[in-house]
């Protein structure tokens, strides 16, 4: 089953014109392994899908001078056609701008904007709706991993994910763990796999085996250039959601991480 390595760059609430520009350049001169070089096994992997994710006023320009063979990602979009509704941004928008990806149900979103795992689904369904691809977050608290609930927790948010959508093809689960996103912590390659795995078997037992084996899921929490690799030869970790890490050269290195599959 192909499965192709996906590195999402989320860069927040970050940056200036100037700044944005410097990024996108280094992602421009990158050398990167192309597919050919990538991939042997029964699971190929082929060269990484790449999409970055400026804040909204920066779209535009990002999309206008970054390179073909990586895409755009919208951090948000609201839940349904656009109106008064002050300060959102529309699905509508998005696919008027040419934007393909959208991230929903990110922790800090969750977390911050009290969107709910219903809210979250509702998102989901609508940006699918009008053809917008979609990177749809999961995750636990540490007070719910220290509990013990951790799957329970993530297999709520999916559900209410899972419920929403028809065509799998379009969507990539991350799983980001709360207590790792921007602390410096991160989840241990066995807690990644064992989530992720974990994940995957809901799929299958909810959805179906062919969803459960070619549905992307990815990793997001504290990713850098130093921990990449490891977290990368878990076979259930299809990539990666990078916060802060993204804004730096050594997204290079995580975006080369996908050369790890092609040794399992």
């Amino acid at each position: 089953m192909v499965r192709k390595f996906f590195v999402g760059g989320n860069w927040k609430c970050n940056g200036t014109a100037e700044e944005v520009k410097k990024i996108v350049t280094v992602l421009n001169e990158a050398e990167v392994p192309s597919e050919d070089d990538v991939g042997n096994g029964p699971f190929f992997f082929s060269f990484a899908e790449v999409v970055v994710s400026p804040p909204f006023v920066f779209l535009p320009v990002v999309k206008g001078l970054l390179r073909p063979d990586f895409h755009v990602a919208a951090q948000n979009c609201w839940v349904r056609r656009g109106g008064a509704f002050t300060g959102e941004i529309s699905a509508e928008m998005l696919v008027n701008l040419g934007i393909p990806w959208v991230i929903l149900g990110h922790s800090e979103r969750r977390s911050l904007l009290n969107e709910s795992n219903e809210f979250v689904g509702d998102k989901v369904a609508y940006a699918l709706s009008l053809g917008l691809k979609v990177i749809a977050c999961v995750g636990e608290t540490l007070q719910q991993r220290e509990s013990g609930s951790t799957m329970a927790v993530v297999a709520a948010q999916t559900k209410a994910i899972a419920a929403n959508v028809s065509y799998w093809d379009n969507v990539v689960l991350a799983y980001e763990p709360v207590w790792a996103i921007g602390t410096g912590k991160v989840a241990t390659p066995a807690q990644a796999q064992e989530v992720h795995l974990e994940l995957r078997k809901w799929l299958h037992d909810n959805v179906g085996a062919e969803v459960a084996a070619s549905t992307r899921i990815i990793y997001g929490g504290s990713v850098n250039g130093a921990n990449c690799k490891e977290l990368a030869g878990q076979p259930d970790v299809d990539g990666f959601l990078v916060g802060g890490a993204s804004l730096k050269p050594e997204f290079i290195d995580i975006i080369k991480s996908a050369t790890v599959k092609s040794q399992l």
